[in-house]
């Protein structure tokens, strides 16, 4: 792999960006439009059950494709799988704008969601293709950093949108938005996979590659430690009407409230992961990151145990725990990949499955059920952290001799 020099770390500096906001069309195309649930409803004659549905059509083929886009761009290359599923998504949000029943809205979210995710499959790859060690996690928490912007600027500028234009307008944005990305990226983002390192798109050689990644313990291990910790902060994502709304008492254009903390405590725990690289393990990383989220969710169990919810109270201890998600979701993910390095598409395919399935559980039975109250949803954030943390240290018990689990040289 090679080592960074100022030329080409101002190169990665500019990847980076394209990568972000590639990967942060998922999130934001996932939380643009909750401020728009109640007039979505009330246009259609839905309820808020039905509305709710729009948000799991989005989310099931998400699951299901991320399972494939990595694979696929192994067999076809980055670049050609970003830029057609771009166009698609941006065609999708030009259907959910024309949308004149609720069906049609559920069909093109669901469209939507089929194609957002290859971003943040491909940007994974794209990253390992190019970078190994200390700068790869150094380059995946920067990428993070400029993402994690995404969830605070969605549910914003879609409240403004709705409230100056109405909700229609929001799914024009996400067209114009995906059109412009394709437009960068048929520019600026280069092929990072050679024709002689492709591997044949073979269905057979496929399932036997899944069968592969997913059978290992592992693999599931680093995985189910991403998905059920930031399953956790998805809660939120998915309950911020009702949490805002309603329980905090904010209107359409107060989703700042959430959204604007969470993203600044992503910043603040991607750019302290890029800043350890090469000065401390990833596992030690991980351990520390962990340890925040802990302590924000007793935090935040504890204010609910004893108070009504309130701001900014109610809305600080999450800072914290996404602190803590942040923090240790760059070493995870590369200690991951890095267990198949001859497939590390697929790897990123699957990890993506896995935890977009486990966003998509949040956001059809979990959310519905925990909202009722903060307390509850306090409740499960603290029991997504404890399903992390156990399935992380089941990992560490006999981690595997894998270059992620040694400690990284410093990069020169």
């Amino acid at each position: 792999m090679p080592r960074l020099t100022p030329a080409t770390a101002r190169h990665h500096g500019r990847l980076a960006v394209l990568l972000a906001a590639l990967s942060a069309l998922g999130p934001f195309s996932t939380d643009a439009y909750l401020p728009s649930f109640p007039e979505i409803g009330r246009v259609f004659g839905a309820p808020a059950v039905l509305v709710q549905q729009t948000l799991t059509a989005y989310m099931v083929p998400f699951s299901v494709m991320t399972l494939w886009q990595g694979a696929i761009s192994d067999a076809l290359g980055r670049r050609r799988v970003t830029l057609a599923m771009l166009a698609l998504f941006a065609l999708a949000s030009v259907g959910c704008m024309l949308s004149w029943r609720i069906e049609a809205l559920v069909a093109f979210r669901a469209l939507q969601g089929a194609t957002a995710g290859a971003g943040m499959v491909i940007g994974r790859a794209v990253v390992r293709d190019l970078l190994d060690g200390a700068e790869a996690r150094r380059l995946m928490s920067r990428i993070a950093l400029v993402f994690a912007i995404a969830p605070a600027l969605g549910p914003v500028v879609g409240g403004w949108l709705h409230v100056w234009l109405g909700w229609r307008a929001v799914f024009g944005f996400l067209a114009l938005f995906s059109a412009a990305l394709c437009a960068w990226c048929w520019r600026a983002l280069p092929e990072t996979l050679a024709p002689a390192q492709r591997r044949p798109l073979q269905v057979r050689s496929m399932l036997r590659g899944y069968r592969e990644v997913l059978s290992s313990r592992a693999f599931l291990a680093l995985v189910a430690g991403v998905t059920c910790s930031f399953s956790a902060v998805f809660l939120y994502i998915v309950a911020a009407p009702v949490f805002l709304l309603r329980h905090l008492g904010v209107g359409e254009t107060g989703f700042l409230w959430l959204f604007g903390p969470i993203s600044g405590g992503m910043m603040l725990g991607n750019w302290a992961s890029g800043a350890l690289a090469g000065r401390m393990t990833n596992q030690r990383t991980v351990a520390w990151g962990f340890a925040a989220m802990a302590v924000a969710a007793l935090a935040n169990v504890l204010f609910h145990a004893l108070h009504a919810p309130a701001l900014p109270w109610s809305v600080l201890p999450l800072v914290g725990y996404v602190l803590g998600t942040s923090l240790a979701m760059p070493s995870l993910t590369l200690m991951a990949l890095d267990l198949f390095p001859e497939r590390r598409g697929m790897a990123s395919s699957c990890q993506a499955f896995v935890q977009t399935a486990g966003n998509a559980l949040v956001a059809a039975a979990l959310a519905p059920l925990l909202w009722g109250s903060a307390r509850t949803l306090s409740l499960g954030m603290a029991g997504g952290l404890a399903v992390g943390a156990l399935a992380f240290a089941a990992y560490a018990a006999v981690p595997p001799s894998e270059p992620a689990s040694r400690p990284e040289r410093r990069a020169a």
